[in-house]
């Protein structure tokens, strides 16, 4: 079995895991989440895999829903993210010097700044919730994605067939939605990939603080701030589960992301 088959194996695993959670999630009811005082903090069993919290709620059943919420703030954010670093990267390789000394200008400051520490200000700006969390995430993840689709449209440039279209007379537009973008939608799909790794910690790590989502939404930073107070009677289940979920998701997306990149690189997709 060469590279190849490997990895598309694992591709598969990886994809299958993170479709299993989102059927999950829909598939459970909200009954299952229910507060019922009468099974209130039992350990795991065969009953309640994850155990129960201190209002007696399936600890499996709020881990999947909370998975499924940081999937789709994943999805929301990354969406965007990809979408401002795509404009921007084309803008800065494609519109002048000056256009493209303001967009790396930016992209330095911005990867200057930790990642937490501007979507925790961007969050506390918007008032926090899903649109601080999603806002935030978009506004500070894209400028890495941005640099490698600039360097990529810099090298399109000089192709032979974008220098015949321009000869002939061709847009700048019709060279940019003819040659360009199609070249640059494989690294676009394995940036908007990778991007999510990032998106659904650091929406967990502004969730888990308290500036993002809602206390009433089971997301996973929630669920892992309100196990905090009850880790020193014992109850090492209602963070143990819901945390080792959270990273097995997040290497599933970066397993299906570097898969990805793999796959669609010519050097090493025939391996």
């Amino acid at each position: 079995m060469n590279r190849r088959k490997k990895t598309l194996i694992t591709t598969v695993c990886a994809a299958l895991l993170l479709i299993a959670v989102i059927a999950s999630a829909l598939l459970i009811g909200d009954e299952r989440i229910a507060t019922n005082f009468e099974i209130k903090n039992e350990p795991p069993s065969l009953a309640h895999p994850f155990g129960t919290d201190w209002l007696g709620r399936d600890m499996l059943a709020r881990t999947v829903k909370g998975l499924s919420v940081s999937i789709g703030v994943g999805v929301i954010a990354a969406t965007a993210s990809a979408v401002i670093a795509l404009i921007l990267g084309m803008l800065a390789a494609t519109m002048g010097k000056a256009v493209d000394n303001a967009i790396t200008w930016l992209i330095d400051l911005l990867l200057g700044v930790p990642h937490l520490v501007a979507l925790i200000l961007i969050s506390f700006t918007l008032g926090g919730g899903l649109k601080g969390v999603v806002v935030g995430i978009a506004l500070t993840h894209w400028p890495s994605l941005a640099r490698v689709i600039r360097a990529e449209v810099m090298q399109l440039r000089s192709a032979e067939y974008v220098l015949i279209s321009r000869k002939l007379g061709k847009s700048r537009w019709w060279i940019a939605s003819r040659h360009i973008l199609p070249h640059m939608l494989p690294q676009l799909l394995v940036g908007f990939v990778l991007l999510f790794p990032h998106a659904i910690l650091h929406e967990a790590s502004i969730s888990f603080l308290g500036l993002g989502l809602s206390p009433h939404q089971p997301a996973i930073g929630i669920i892992l701030s309100e196990s905090m107070r009850y880790l020193t009677s014992g109850m090492w289940w209602l963070a143990f589960f819901p945390g080792l979920s959270l990273l097995l998701i997040v290497r599933a997306f970066d397993i299906l992301g570097e898969n990805l990149r793999k796959l669609t690189d010519p050097h090493s997709a025939h391996q």
